[in-house]
């Protein structure tokens, strides 16, 4: 495989101290070997991966997931929990002009339908993820911030003014709030194994430490090679996102970039340390900056506060980073400045060149898909664009609003494409001023 960044970004110090490896066991998935012949091939074990085996599987296909390391380890096992609204980094005025106003409705109809179909699966498998929040609420950074959201504010969600947080439980050195009533939070990766319990059920094959080395085509499809097998199936799904390869396929090369997001848990915290920093509120929330912040009370009284913002990717960068977070987290919440973080580690988000989430088909390798680019808010879309892969496959309407069906391109300079990111991030946080 090659990949964008360096090794490190794939071995273990990044996720090491995740918090939600703690919170369930892993499953003892096996590793691919021999030779396996099956009708979809799908390469990543995440959300996307898993919901399209779910959904193949329940109508008789067969499936075989491919998860180069263990269940969960990749984004999908170590995110921050959010269920919400989100998967494009464009406002909807950005939207409107790159798509018109109808693509536009129906790509926001489309986040929306994502978060209830995780609530969907939560209730269908029942599925125990520590579900908490009614909606999601964006809290503003400066006065200036707060005008924005008075003007985009909705009769579907609350406004509220910098009086109202302290009693709604939002006690911060914030200017106001909105309150979006979509979305929830939950366990990332208790939802995952969830999914995956589900779809071993329905016959489907769930593979770990078996990567993908190389995909060839065959007279009747493809021949997927990993590390200690080969497995020949008629379709092939791409679902790596973040931890993609820029050649397996080499359609991939340039037409996704990972970025870094970091989070930290601390101990569980007594009413009287809630209270005394006025935050008693179990909404998951985040701020209004572009390199934002996102942070929830989870209902065992643990803090969740995740950031953006990481631009490299080595022992010395994930030590600065975490000390970076750390430092915002004490600032935006002082009365906690000793609270014990028990738990950080990282991670890494997937963006595409016009920041929009892509289904669809990998050109010139008919029965070959994928699905990637989240932005961030992979629980809902990844779950979303997953089920709309498993109907690709099927022959059936996916439903797909059509700004995520346009081809994403790839990002000028290529495999140096990083370079983009620091002058990017340097002017959203002008931007955040």
């Amino acid at each position: 495989m090659k990949r964008l960044f360096p090794d490190y970004t794939y071995g273990p110090g990044p996720r090491t101290n995740c918090w939600w490896d703690e919170t369930i066991a892993c499953p003892d998935w096996p590793v691919q070997q021999g030779d396996l012949d099956v009708d979809v091939a799908i390469v990543g074990g995440g959300y996307t991966g898993v919901s399209a085996a779910l959904h193949l599987a329940e109508t008789g296909v067969s499936v075989a997931v491919l998860e180069a390391e263990t269940p969960g380890w990749g984004a999908s096992g170590r995110n921050g929990g959010f269920c919400c609204l989100g998967g494009s980094k464009l406002s909807h005025r950005a939207m409107v002009r790159r798509f018109g106003g109808a693509a536009a409705r129906s790509y926001e109809k489309a986040e929306e339908d994502a978060v209830h179909l995780v609530a969907d699966l939560l209730d269908t498998h029942q599925i125990d993820a520590d579900t908490h929040s009614s909606g999601e609420t964006q809290l503003a950074h400066n006065a200036r911030a707060m005008e924005g959201l008075r003007r985009k504010a909705d009769e579907a969600g609350i406004l509220h003014e910098s009086v109202d947080l302290p009693g709604l439980g939002f006690g911060g050195a914030f200017h106001g709030g909105y309150t979006n009533p979509v979305g929830f939070g939950l366990n990332p990766r208790k939802y995952l194994f969830g999914l995956a319990n589900a779809a071993q059920s329905r016959g489907a094959n769930l593979f770990q430490k078996s990567a993908v080395r190389n995909i060839r085509n065959a007279q009747s499809g493809f021949d997927v090679q990993t590390v200690s097998g080969r497995v020949r199936a008629s379709n092939v799904l791409i679902c790596t996102n973040g931890y993609s390869s820029e050649d397996v396929p080499l359609w991939m090369s340039g037409r996704y970039m990972p970025a870094q997001s970091t989070v930290l848990v601390t101990r569980p915290m007594s009413e009287a340390e809630l209270l005394a920093q006025g935050w008693f509120s179990d909404q998951m929330s985040y701020d209004t900056r572009h390199l934002l912040h996102y942070f929830r009370l989870m209902p065992d009284r643990r803090f969740l506060f995740g950031m953006r913002g990481g631009l490299w990717s080595s022992p010395q960068a994930e030590v600065a980073i975490r000390r970076n977070v750390q430092q915002d987290f004490r600032r935006m919440f002082p009365a906690w400045a000793g609270v014990d973080v028990t738990n950080m580690w990282s991670g890494m988000v997937c963006l595409s060149r016009d920041f929009m989430p892509y289904v669809g088909p990998v050109a010139d390798q008919t029965g070959m898909f994928a699905g990637f680019a989240y932005h961030g808010n992979g629980v809902a879309m990844g779950t979303y664009c997953g089920r709309a892969l498993a109907r690709l496959v099927l022959g059936q309407d996916t439903d797909l609003p059509e700004p995520i069906v346009r081809d994403p391109g790839r990002f000028p300079l290529g495999p140096w494409r990083r370079a983009l990111l620091p002058p990017a991030y340097a002017m959203m946080a002008l931007g955040d001023l």
